[in-house]
């Protein structure tokens, strides 16, 4: 449960990341190639939801 946990939260905090990237809200570090690019915007959602679906799951699972 607490490697589950773990893996969560990393995959939402690298999804903001990458979102705060691809929308050109985080321009670090200057010469990243993910700045500006859509893409990376939806990669970091979708990350990021994964994550929340892991930790929403590991900690019902711990409950249950």
């Amino acid at each position: 449960m607490m490697m589950l946990r773990a893996v969560g939260m990393f995959l939402i905090a690298m999804g903001i990341i990458w979102a705060l990237q691809g929308t050109g809200a985080l321009e670090w570090p200057a010469n990243s190639f993910m700045l500006g690019r859509a893409e990376w915007a939806l990669y970091g959602a979708v990350s990021a939801g994964l994550g929340a679906l892991i930790l929403w799951g590991a900690t019902r699972r711990k409950r249950g």
